[in-house]
């Protein structure tokens, strides 16, 4: 199975003023810290709300110091569990954002091509592969 997991990371960003400042800082510095390694993870802005329920910002600032809440995507492949994939994604994700709080947020399970199909266009695939397979061994 393979899944997509959404993981929250509270970035901290110091010296800002604004909180879209904040929010370009902490996507380049965690951008900076995942590539070129995982280069294949998106990064967003989180989002967060008041207990009321009101929208906040994704950006916390206090004393011209910030945390943004960001959103890290990233697929996860053969794996037998979604809880696996949880432990794979903070695991690979966790170790370039040394000191980043991360949480999981979601889990998707990927419908893959070969789920999808129907057995029968699986065999109507492997005979057409068995005639190419013989023409090069003949060569």
């Amino acid at each position: 199975m393979d899944c997509r997991v959404v993981v929250e990371a509270a970035v901290p960003v110091y010296d800002v003023e604004t909180p879209d400042e904040a929010i370009r800082i902490a996507i380049a510095k965690t951008g900076e810290m995942l590539n070129p390694d995982l280069n294949y993870v998106e990064i967003e802005m989180g989002s967060r709300t008041a207990p009321s329920g009101e929208e906040l910002p994704p950006a916390f600032i206090a004393a011209d110091e910030a945390l943004v809440a960001l959103e890290l995507e990233m697929k996860v492949f053969n794996v037998e569990q979604e809880e696996h994939a949880s432990r794979i994604a903070r695991k690979e994700i966790g170790q370039r954002l040394e000191n980043v709080p991360l949480s999981v947020l979601r889990i998707d399970p990927i419908e893959t091509e070969d789920e999808t199909e129907s057995t029968d266009e699986d065999e109507d695939e492997d005979d057409d592969l068995i005639p190419e397979f013989e023409e090069l061994v003949d060569e």
